[in-house]
């Protein structure tokens, strides 16, 4: 197991190497590049690698660097950094994605599903409650009681 950790992890290093000096010969094709990307990024080499060493636990980590790397994206992007009051409830959600997808990676589906989409729910209740107090359209926010029903 561990000969193979170490190929999974030298084919890694070895893209992202080839992925940076691309970016540096060429950097008009990368220019939508920013720093979020690269959290993304490292949850997706957390991604491949669980798939690689079909160990479903790490597309937890993965899920959550690259759904808060799409935060800050979006946040660098948009400038809108006001909206992380409101935001930072998404997290049990990535959290709730990385062991569903976990869960089909270690062939767990029952229990990963169950408890992927508890923590779900519990995220969108959160986002709602505190998007609709600090900022949030209004419009949607309103109807985050239909969570509860």
């Amino acid at each position: 197991m561990n000969r193979k950790s170490n190929l999974v992890g030298g084919i890694i290093l070895i893209l992202l190497g080839l992925l940076f000096l691309a970016r540096e010969i060429a950097p008009q094709y990368f220019e939508f590049w920013d720093w979020p990307f690269f959290i993304v990024g490292l949850g997706l080499v957390f991604f491949i690698w669980a798939i690689i060493s079909k160990t479903g636990g790490l597309a937890v980590p993965g899920a959550i660097l690259s759904g808060i790397g799409g935060i800050f994206y979006y946040q660098n992007m948009s400038g809108d950094w006001g909206s992380w009051s409101y935001i930072w409830a998404l997290i049990p959600a990535f959290v709730g994605v990385g062991i569903m997808i976990g869960g089909l990676i270690d062939r767990n589906y029952k229990e990963a599903i169950s408890g992927g989409l508890t923590l779900l729910v519990i995220s969108a209740i959160l986002f709602l409650v505190f998007g609709s107090a600090f900022g949030l359209n209004t419009s949607l926010a309103q109807y985050w009681p239909v969570l509860l029903i």
